[in-house]
């Protein structure tokens, strides 16, 4: 039997299968709002066999964009706008889940086709913020956010968290990672804050607790919660695995379920050994240490390689990102291969015999 399709159950909710749709931002949305687009880019990941869909990185203020074209969950209108495409996934049979993030000192910038860069004021960027004022590579220094001001993200998560809720969304996951807010608060290369939200590890893991605990506080104990790491800055004197290990810990304490375990992003051109699986060292050590189940991300793209990630009890889901771009029904060609059993839609039905 395949253990990529085998269906895994996490606080009541059973996924069918452990191949799961990364988060994938878009840069298509007007005024943080989802649409047409949204709907048809995670619903063909729904016809095509995913166990569980990931929204991309959805902002819970409207700074906390990553450009101007992010998708957000900071008001009744975004609830809405995603409840359509909440609806389409579940009638394909599939879960869903919203990233809930923050874009910090990587917010108000450009989208990647129209170059690098941050978005003016007068064009319709911010004034983006962060830890402290240091700016990300090309993008504009950051204004540092007042003790206040950090004491109150974990509010504007909560609240976001309880829109995606009542959009229906069955999970959410807390970015951490990637080099955005909470992961700049983390590492000790771009948190040089001297309140009680920097200094040492402590300080610097507090607003990633503080989130977390006012999350499981407003979703209550029946809501599956992961949260996403970037287990390695890959820069000296950066966060490492070892700290992933620790901040995991103390994560599952407060009712997180799963780390999706990835990497970099804190700082502009790390020397990463890029290659198939690259990644999957990071989500074993944390699931070997910790005992807290892990997803896996990162050039993940044959079933075989799946599967054995998998199989072998390096993680126990696999998100796929690029690979879903090339080919938004890689799950159904997949359980073809590994012998897998996955559901397959009505009007796709003439198509399941492979020969």
């Amino acid at each position: 039997m395949s253990r990529l399709f085998s269906p895994i159950t996490v606080r009541g909710l059973t996924l069918p299968n452990r191949a799961w749709v990364s988060p994938m931002c878009q840069y298509s949305a007007t005024d943080g709002l989802p649409g047409d687009w949204h709907l048809v880019h995670l619903g063909q990941f729904a016809t095509g066999g995913a166990g569980l869909v990931l929204t991309e990185a959805t902002a819970v203020t409207p700074e906390g964009r990553i450009s101007p074209q992010d998708t957000g969950i900071w008001s009744e209108a975004h609830a809405d706008a995603w409840r359509r495409i909440v609806d389409f996934v579940h009638a394909q049979g599939t879960s869903i889940g919203m990233q809930l993030a923050h874009a910090g000192r990587k917010g108000s910038t450009k989208r990647p086709w129209e170059g690098s860069g941050s978005v003016p004021v007068d064009e319709g960027g911010w004034q983006s913020v962060g830890a402290d004022r240091q700016a990300f590579g090309p993008y504009a220094p950051a204004r540092p956010l007042s003790t206040d001001e950090v004491s109150a993200l974990p509010a504007a998560f909560a609240a976001g968290a309880r829109r995606a809720l009542d959009a229906g969304f069955d999970l959410l996951e807390l970015h951490f990672a990637h080099g955005y807010l909470v992961h700049q608060f983390l590492s000790p290369l771009s948190n040089s804050r001297t309140d009680r939200y920097g200094g040492d590890f402590e300080g610097r893991t507090r607003l990633a607790l503080e989130i977390t605990d006012a999350v499981r506080a407003e979703v209550g104990q029946s809501v599956p919660l992961f949260a996403r790491l970037s287990s390695s800055d890959w820069t000296e004197g950066g966060w490492t695995i070892e700290d992933s290990v620790r901040l995991t810990k103390l994560l599952a304490e407060r009712g997180v379920d799963l780390i999706d375990a990835s990497s970099g992003g804190n700082t502009p051109n790390p020397d990463i050994p890029v290659g198939p699986g690259y990644q999957v060292p990071f989500a074993a050590r944390i699931r070997s240490e910790t005992g807290v189940p892990t997803g896996s991300v990162g050039m993940i793209t044959d079933p075989e390689q799946a599967e054995e990630i998998v199989a072998s009890g390096s993680a126990d889901a696999v998100f796929l990102a690029r690979a879903l771009l090339r080919d938004p029904h890689w799950p159904l060609r997949a359980a073809n291969v590994l012998d897998g059993d996955v559901r397959w839609p009505d009007q796709y039905a003439r198509a399941k015999s492979w020969h």
